[in-house]
């Protein structure tokens, strides 16, 4: 591969078909839950920065600012805000790349062409988003997923909640439509959050994006951390609610409004995987 300008290599690895997961700070993300996937993903895996983005390019700084390192008055050193791309394997073996940093202030088309074209030049067949993002849900019931793409076929293959309406776009959506542009299919997953608990870390979320983001890309995943810290969350909630008899009333109305919803039919892990795995195998003809 080429270098481009607008991105810095360390190193350029031969990867084998990696899906391309992207979470960049700065748009919705409930609870960081979005975050704490990417997070996770970095902690569970063999994972390595094999290039950064041109920050001058992409950062108003004043919007961003680097961050001094003070000690004894001494300015020993300026952090700067940066967007990362990274290389590592799951459990399995398998290749993937993770998109991380902050959302660019600026450039958003040239940002989302360059990395389309660096994605696919390292072998990149799906790309894959993080988001989350606070609803009217109870605490009491399965995160739901929804996802957003370009592709009306990729979306109806992994068969997740599908809604209609004009919202402002962050710049993962612009990724979408930039690798779909080039014939790489591109979905985001968003995981509901309870919007009582939006300013809280919330694992039962983090576990749920990623077990889909691992579906859909076909990676292999380790969430017992975030469900092990799901099931403890959930005891203090259970308990903290049951303290109040209005949040008891709130909750019961929320589950009412959850359980009325027609379930959309959700493929096993399986199941997607083969979903997709064949929406792919018809993309290459």
């Amino acid at each position: 591969m080429n270098q481009h300008e607008g991105i810095t290599f360390f190193e350029q690895p031969v990867l084998d078909a990696p899906p391309l997961l992207v979470m960049l700070q700065g748009w919705i993300d409930a609870s960081g839950v979005a975050s704490s996937a990417a997070q996770s993903i970095e902690n569970s895996t063999d994972i390595r920065t094999i290039a950064t983005f041109d920050s001058d390019l992409f950062i108003d700084y004043r919007a961003r600012r680097p961050v001094m390192q003070l000690r004894d008055g001494i300015s020993e050193k300026l952090v700067w805000p940066q967007i990362e791309l990274k290389a590592g394997h799951d459990e399995s073996g398998r290749d993937f790349l993770l998109l991380t940093g902050f959302e660019p202030d600026s450039n958003w088309q040239r940002f989302a062409a360059l990395t389309a074209e660096v994605g696919i030049g390292l072998g990149t067949k799906i790309m894959v988003g993080l988001g989350a993002y606070p609803y009217a849900t109870p605490h009491t019931r399965a995160s739901r997923l929804s996802c957003t793409s370009p592709s009306e076929k990729l979306a109806r293959s992994v068969n997740y909640l599908r809604n209609s309406v004009d919202v402002p776009a962050g710049v993962e959506a612009v990724l979408e439509h930039s690798f779909h542009a080039l014939g790489v299919p591109a979905i985001g997953l968003w995981v509901q959050v309870p919007h009582y608990i939006s300013n809280s870390a919330y694992p039962a979320a983090a576990a749920a994006l990623l077990e889909g983001v691992a579906a859909t890309a076909g990676l292999s995943l380790d969430i017992s951390h975030l469900t092990s810290q799901a099931s403890a969350q959930r005891a203090r909630l259970d308990e903290l609610v049951g303290g109040n008899p209005e949040h008891v009333v709130m909750l019961r109305q929320l589950e009412e409004v959850w359980d009325t919803i027609e379930p959309v039919e959700i493929p096993s892990g399986d199941e997607l995987v083969a979903e997709v795995e064949q929406f792919l195998r018809e993309q290459d003809g």
